[in-house]
């Protein structure tokens, strides 16, 4: 079940914990699209917290939120640019999207797989999408005191496996995350640190959340076209058929 958007908006914005978890993953999203100059951006579930850098360079940034958490208005002090939506029946074109970001909505939604559908269906053909979840082996799962401790955790083989159910091609992943999910002083005050570690030692497994970059699969037609007439040509001048007494056709040209 969707988390409600004020307490999402309560941990990422009015909590130092929730600022620092922001950020780490934010810093991951960016180093996987440093620009989206001429792009148009589209954010699902809590996504709008990672989508603030592009603000300024891509064409059109939109936040999608479902109606089952709730909308809010963002960015703060600008035109609004979030919309309340049916978490299967998004108010965008097909192949509009040219960058999607999904965050808290694959893992606590009870259509996953109308999710992905529909991801696949605003995804433009050369497009590219970030699907974050929590990660299955990692310490924010374990813990309800975040939003990532909420849903269906994953491991990066069960979320590499839907996805390729769903007409997508995994590309490259990442972890971010890697300080314990605590509000305690210590660990607020090394996280920094703790998550610079982490991205050294295991830059793949062993943080609160998984990053999956993927792509749509495009297939050519599989129905036989003009190629395959070409390979079988007709051709005139062959025998004539033969009927099934065995003498041969005559054809008169009058």
């Amino acid at each position: 079940m969707h988390l409600d958007v004020l307490d999402l908006r309560q941990f990422y914005y009015r909590t130092r914990l929730g600022r620092i978890a922001q950020k780490s993953v934010r810093d991951q999203v960016v180093r996987f699209w440093p620009d989206a100059r001429g792009q148009s951006m589209v954010g699902f579930g809590f996504a709008v917290p990672l989508l603030r850098p592009y603000l300024e360079s891509a064409t059109r940034v939109t936040g999608l939120m479902p109606g089952a958490q709730g909308v809010m208005p963002w960015p703060a002090g600008m035109p609004n640019l979030s919309v309340l939506c049916h978490e299967t029946r998004w108010p965008i074109a097909s192949g509009e999207a040219d960058r999607l970001i999904c965050m808290h909505g694959l893992e606590t939604s009870q259509h996953p797989s109308a999710v992905l559908e529909e991801c696949s269906r605003v995804l433009a053909p050369d497009g590219r999408a970030l699907f974050i979840v929590p990660n299955r082996g990692g310490l924010w799962a374990r813990r309800d005191v975040t939003p990532f401790g909420f849903g269906r955790p994953y491991s990066l083989g069960q979320l590499e496996s839907q996805i390729r159910d769903h007409g997508f091609q995994p590309l490259r992943h990442r972890a971010a995350l890697f300080a314990p999910p605590s509000h305690g002083r210590f660990w607020l005050k090394s996280s920094e640190m703790v998550e610079r570690m982490g991205q050294k030692l295991s830059n793949y497994y062993a943080g609160g959340v998984i990053i999956l970059e993927v792509a749509k699969q495009t297939y050519a037609p599989t129905k036989p076209g003009l190629a395959e007439r070409v390979r079988r040509p007709l051709k005139i001048l062959d025998s004539p058929p033969q009927p099934a007494g065995g003498a041969p056709v005559r054809c008169e040209i009058r």
